[in-house]
């Protein structure tokens, strides 16, 4: 039997419009603090403005609260009730800021939507508006449909997403202070992936910064000097050679269909000013963990760690002659020994593994191979903050998207209208099944 929310489908002309209002926005939804700080508001009111219409306070059913804890910040909560006893299935995870733009680098107006056939661009239309919008839609049609549900439907549109620099403004602070509490009684969705696949696994993350410090001299003698270009990259190579053996791949990858496993990398270099026949000082190369989730990163850090403070203790070690016979990272006669400096910064993020035997997995599958004729979960080491801390509070966490992962943070963002209105009946066939579930 059809479930309540079987002819449910998406109003493009809805969705678009919304989209458009809240892409029109993303200029000052741009999330990379102290320069950028985002006014979600700005895309909270268009949603409000979709939603407040169908509240009670106006008849409808639909419960809207605005929730604020600073200015300017808010998040969005809204419910749908079901009766007593049929429990809660919640989508979570739809954030109203974006991550930066550089209109210089885009072929278009990044804060404009664009639209060319099936093809929806602008920043935000894939991580995380375009998701804002679907939410948006689906609850404006619960609220005017009044479908006869036993199961609560509770959407959270949140702040804050993408920086983890300032917090206690959106989901974190929603958590501590027990305003999704009732969302442990069901499965929380967190919509905010993409490829229109279950992503059933992430990445933890911990960012770090080696400075090599050596000795300042004129490269025709370099002898005299110890090169902290060389000593920072051979100190990198041994980093990594002992972190790869220490953390290779977890049996529990295969299950998971991880991409790769955990890696460590340099991502970034930067010298202080000098002539190019002057060997410098110093050298600094950043980089970052990511590990997966099935190791602990406190752990991997402390090794790291200990690393280094093995590279410290015979810096001259690693001088095997590879950089030539004058490259030494120690001058015995001169009493001096060149040394690399760990720092990781904070907001350090855990992986998360979902739950593949609960019945929001379960039901997650039997979505979308209804919808999309089958159902390919996949993993991969890049982060998404907040759900670890969800899924430790005792949430069973699912995550799931509509967008496209080679579009995600990237110039000329994009994602496409079928995908999402394939996403919006992936969402109406959760909420039927779990009534349905609800009525056993």
């Amino acid at each position: 039997m059809p479930g309540p929310l079987a002819g449910f489908s998406l109003d493009e002309g809805a969705f678009l419009a919304l989209l458009e209002k809240l892409i029109g926005e993303s200029k000052w939804l741009q999330n990379n603090p102290p320069e950028l700080v985002p006014v979600e508001d700005r895309a909270a009111r268009h949603v409000l403005d979709v939603l407040t219409p169908l509240s009670v306070e106006e008849g409808g059913p639909l419960l809207v609260k605005h929730v604020t804890f600073v200015e300017g910040r808010g998040n969005i909560i809204v419910e749908y009730p079901g009766q007593p006893g049929g429990g809660v299935i919640s989508f979570v995870g739809a954030h109203m800021d974006v991550v930066t733009a550089n209109p210089e680098s885009w072929s278009f107006d990044p804060f404009t939507l664009t639209r060319d056939g099936d093809k929806l661009a602008g920043r935000g239309v894939t991580d995380c508006l375009g998701h804002v919008a679907l939410l948006a839609e689906l609850f404006r049609q619960l609220g005017a449909a009044r479908p006869a549900l036993k199961t609560t439907v509770v959407g959270v549109f949140i702040a804050n997403e993408e920086n983890a620099t300032l917090t206690g403004i959106g989901v974190d602070e929603l958590v501590k202070q027990g305003l999704l509490d009732k969302c442990k009684e069901g499965p929380l969705y967190w919509v905010d992936t993409a490829d229109s696949q279950p992503c059933i696994g992430t990445g933890g993350i911990a960012a770090w910064q080696l400075t090599a410090h050596g000795k300042l001299f004129h490269s025709g003698l370099p002898h005299k000097s110890i090169n902290p270009i060389e000593l920072a990259m051979d100190a990198v190579a041994e980093i990594q050679r002992r972190f790869y053996k220490d953390y290779g791949p977890a049996p529990q990858e295969e299950r998971y269909g991880f991409a790769t496993p955990s890696t460590l990398k340099p991502t970034q270099w930067s010298l202080p000013a000098g002539s190019i026949n002057q060997i410098p000082g110093s050298a600094t190369v950043c980089g970052d963990v990511r590990v997966t989730p099935f190791y602990d990163m406190d752990k991997v850090m402390a090794s790291v760690r200990s690393y280094v403070a093995d590279i410290n203790a015979a810096p001259d070690a690693l001088a095997t002659g590879a950089r030539g016979p004058a490259s030494r990272y120690a001058l015995p006669d001169e009493g001096l020994a060149g040394r690399v400096e760990l720092k990781f910064f904070d907001n350090v993020g855990k992986g998360v593994a979902c739950d593949l035997d609960s019945k929001g997995f379960k039901a997650l599958v039997a979505a979308f191979t209804e919808v999309t004729g089958d159902c390919k979960p996949y993993s991969i080491t890049g982060s998404l903050p907040c759900i670890r801390d969800l899924q430790e509070a005792g949430f069973d966490v699912q995550t799931l998207g509509f967008g496209k992962l080679a579009a995600y943070h990237a110039n000329n963002e994009y994602a496409y209208l079928s995908d999402f209105v394939k996403g919006f009946r992936v969402l109406a066939a959760l909420v039927d099944a779990f009534d349905e579930a609800s009525k056993a």
